[in-house]
């Protein structure tokens, strides 16, 4: 998903009070028979999941796909880190052309499903390899029917990251970390005026208070094993540092300084399917470069020192089931493997 906005959309002089998302996503979906109006069935090697490590909406969509084994099934096409106001590109294959898709930007995908599409070029996008058009860019929605819909392609072992009992709690867990921490930093970092910013960041500070509690006594969001919840706060918190701290002004304190949530992020990263997805050089490369209203020197700072994410977290006493009944992923596919560049 573009991590871009304009501090001047409307003409000279304009300044949004606050930031809003534009959530008018292309809502198919790929479900298990595809017998709705506007759904998909899943087939094994017909889709591509285009992502980008940098973007944190399209690490989410890496790490559920990971998680649960899908690399043979659902193909992965990385966009690099920067892009224009007009779309992500593929500047990371030989030619700057996608292999599978044979196209050199993302838009091409969405013009062919809607000629002239009016909204944002987001990642992650799932195309219809057949006819190169984006089937949805819904990425909330993505990742659970990633896990409820594709149940019969999981590998064996996949963790159950959407418990049908938890289900009711997960979504007002899930709705409040969205709303106040994944969307809050960027409302922090895209307010227009000295209030908005400051109504952002009580926000956003008060709901991580209330993780540093909830976490304080369970390992995970929802007990003892992980779920989509751990999956979409995670990819937040990996920022946190590198980026949101100083590029976004979050800044009454580091993660690191937050003995508990620095303690759970840790965890993940440690744990397969996490940190294995995670390029913080591509990461950084992206907010600094391409928020220009924000950062117009596009340098990218040097820090912060990486080498904590290693170290011990000592979580393992609240509890010793991160999978749940499951196991944890092999490791990625070679063509998958984070350069050494973006790791700690």
């Amino acid at each position: 998903m573009p991590d871009t906005t304009s501090a001047d959309p409307k003409g000279k002089g304009y300044v949004e009070p606050s930031f809003e998302r534009d959530t008018r996503y292309i809502t198919d979906r790929i479900t298990e028979n595809g017998d709705g109006e506007h759904e998909w069935p899943v087939e094994p090697g017909r889709y591509r999941l285009v992502a980008a490590r940098a973007c944190p909406w399209a690490n989410r969509a890496i790490i559920v796909r990971r998680l649960l084994g899908l690399e043979d099934v659902l193909s992965l096409g990385l966009c690099g880190p920067t892009h224009d106001q007009d779309s992500w590109t593929f500047d990371l294959d030989p030619g700057g052309v996608d292999p599978v898709l044979g196209i050199p930007r993302l838009k091409d995908a969405y013009e062919a499903r809607q000629p002239g599409y009016p909204r944002g070029i987001t990642v992650p996008a799932v195309v219809d390899v057949p006819s190169g058009k984006v089937v949805t860019n819904d990425f909330a929605q993505l990742t659970l029917d990633l896990s409820t819909q594709w149940v019969a392609h999981h590998r064996q072992g996949a963790p159950d990251l959407y418990p049908r009992p938890l289900r009711e709690e997960m979504d007002e867990v899930m709705r409040r970390v969205y709303t106040e921490v994944n969307n809050g930093v960027y409302r922090c970092g895209f307010a227009g005026t000295q209030k908005a910013y400051e109504d952002a960041y009580e926000r956003l500070f008060t709901a991580l208070d209330w993780l540093e509690e909830r976490l304080s006594t369970q390992r995970y969001l929802m007990g003892d094993s992980i779920t989509e919840a751990d999956v979409r706060l995670f990819t937040t918190l990996a920022r946190f540092d590198p980026v949101y701290h100083g590029h976004f002004k979050c800044n009454r304190s580091k993660l690191t300084e937050l003995p508990v949530l620095w303690a759970y992020a840790r965890d993940l990263f440690q744990t397969p399917g996490f940190g294995d997805t995670t390029d913080f050089a591509q990461i950084k490369k992206h907010y600094y470069v391409v928020h220009h209203d924000i950062n117009p020197t596009g340098i990218v700072p040097a820090g912060p020192d990486l080498a904590g994410w290693l170290t011990p977290h000592g979580r393992e006493r609240l509890g010793d089931r991160p999978f749940g009944d499951g196991t944890p992923p092999g490791p990625p596919p070679p063509q998958e493997t984070v350069p050494p560049q973006g790791r700690p």
